[in-house]
């Protein structure tokens, strides 16, 4: 059986990855490039299975069936308790830490699903499609030593923007997923992208990062056939 599981950061554990909760359009500028007005929507999720969790240093396969892959830059909490239908009043105690990941989408997949009017998974769940650093142990308190994440490709910065900006905090996004599903140890939450999504080739190099984060997640695009 594969082992799903992060490493912790100064520290003897891991994080075994148990679901992967990724989190629809939840900075302004970037729903507003991606043709939606961000006033008029609740949050919304999606999932990715285990086998899209890829580690910090990993090679990123382009997959043989896009033509369109694009980088998505995210903020990722890690839950650390069991709940449902927690209150963002106290969705702080289920906060274990957080990381820096990658929401990497099939867009030409995506984009023809919609057509279609058929569910998208499969231009946003492919195996290695989450790629994510370690964990961080902290709470939302700890929050405040981050700044902006960044993400720059063959080293010019194509993605920036700070989780402040997020249209949903943190505590309102535990509290809508676990209204409908039971949040465990081991959840990530990919808390939704800046603007700046934008398409990758095989040969680039990744770099993501978060202003007071000690850990860069880095990764190189090469050829599935490889």
């Amino acid at each position: 059986m594969p082992n799903y599981s992060l490493p912790v950061i100064n520290g003897a554990d891991i994080f075994p990855v148990h679901k992967i909760i990724c989190i629809g359009r939840n900075y302004a500028e970037h729903a507003r490039e991606m043709g939606h007005d961000p006033d008029r929507e609740p949050p919304f999720f999606f999932f990715k299975p285990q086998s899209a969790l890829a580690q910090n240093g990993d090679d990123f396969y382009y997959p043989d069936f896009s033509h369109q892959v694009e980088h998505e830059l995210e903020l990722v909490v890690a839950i650390g308790k069991s709940g449902t239908k927690i209150s963002a009043t106290d969705a702080a105690d289920y906060v274990f830490g957080f990381a820096v990941g990658l929401d990497m989408t099939c867009r030409d997949l995506q984009k023809e699903a919609k057509k279609l009017g058929r569910p998208w998974e499969l231009g946003k769940g492919f195996d290695g499609s989450a790629p994510c650093t370690a964990i961080q142990r902290g709470g939302l308190d700890d929050l405040e030593q981050f700044g902006d994440l960044v993400l720059t490709r063959n080293g010019r910065e194509v993605q920036r923007g700070n989780w402040r900006d997020m249209v949903w905090s943190i505590p309102e996004l535990i509290a809508q997923v676990s209204r409908y599903i039971k949040l465990e140890p081991g959840d990530l939450i990919f808390t939704g992208t800046p603007a700046g999504v934008g398409a990758v080739e095989v040969g680039d190099q990744l770099e993501a990062s978060l202003q007071g984060f000690s850990q860069h997640l880095t990764l190189r695009v090469v050829s599935d056939a490889q």
